[in-house]
C-alpha cells in the first residue's frame, strides 16, 4: 500500500521515514519529496509497504502522531488521477514586446484542468494558455 506522509520536518531524510515506519511493518520505500528548484524537501513523502493490514495500523497510529514537534498527516495515497485536474503544458504566451518575459512565472502555461494543488500556478486553467493565431493581430 502506498501511504502519503505530510506536515513533515523540514530537516527529515528518507531513512528517517522509513524508520518511522518501520515499526509497524515491512518498508518497500520511504521517500520525501525535493523541491526541484531549491533542493530542499517540500514537507511530504511516499511510503509503501508490502501488507496493507501493516499499512492500515501504521496510519492508524502515526496520524496526528507529534513528531519533531509537528503533528504527522498520515493516510493512503490516491493516484494522481483521483487527486483532480491536472497540470497542462507550458508553451509561450505570445506577448507584445516590452511586457514580461516569457520566462515569468505568470506568462504561458495553459492547457490542463483546473483542480489540484499546486502552489506555482503554473499549467492548470483550461484553454487560457497563450493567444491564439487569429487575436494576436490586435496587439501589434
Amino acid at each position: 500500500m502506498n501511504i502519503f506522509v505530510a506536515n513533515l520536518n523540514f530537516k527529515m531524510q528518507d531513512d528517517q521515514l522509513r524508520e518511522l515506519f518501520e515499526g509497524y511493518g515491512t518498508v518497500g520505500s520511504a521517500k520525501i519529496i525535493i523541491d526541484h528548484e531549491s533542493g530542499r524537501s517540500r514537507g511530504f513523502g511516499f511510503v509503501e509497504m508490502t501488507d496493507d493490514e501493516e499499512a492500515q495500523e501504521a496510519i492508524r497510529n502515526l496520524n496526528n502522531a507529534e513528531q519533531d514537534g509537528r503533528p504527522l498527516i498520515v493516510k493512503e495515497a490516491r493516484p494522481r488521477s483521483e487527486m483532480g485536474g491536472g497540470g497542462g503544458g507550458g508553451g509561450r504566451e505570445f506577448r507584445p514586446s516590452g511586457d514580461r518575459p516569457s520566462g515569468d512565472r505568470r506568462s504561458g502555461g495553459g492547457g490542463g484542468g483546473g483542480g489540484g494543488f499546486d502552489r506555482d500556478r503554473r499549467g492548470g486553467g483550461g484553454d487560457r494558455g497563450g493567444f491564439d493565431r487569429d487575436r494576436r493581430d490586435k496587439f501589434r
